[in-house]
């Protein structure tokens, strides 16, 4: 009979597959490509025609919106 310090914990491995192209496409979905690697955040408010706005947004609070989506908020 073996004792706790003799045994050898057998745990099971976790399967991890992590798919690259899924979370750098996810990652890029609310931002705009300004050249050389760098990027700046779009405005997420949804236009009256279904669209997002895609301007190049300010940071309020938590959200990312443009100038113009700001003023009409207030």
């Amino acid at each position: 009979m073996k004792t706790r310090s003799q045994t050898i914990l057998q745990a099971k491995e976790l399967e991890f597959t992590f798919d690259f192209d899924e979370a750098s496409a996810a990652w890029r979905s609310n931002k705009k490509s300004i050249g050389n690697g760098s990027y700046k955040y779009v405005c997420q408010h949804i236009c009256k025609n279904g669209n997002k706005c895609g301007q190049t947004s300010i940071q309020h609070t938590e959200l990312f919106i443009c100038k113009r989506h700001l003023l009409c908020k207030k």
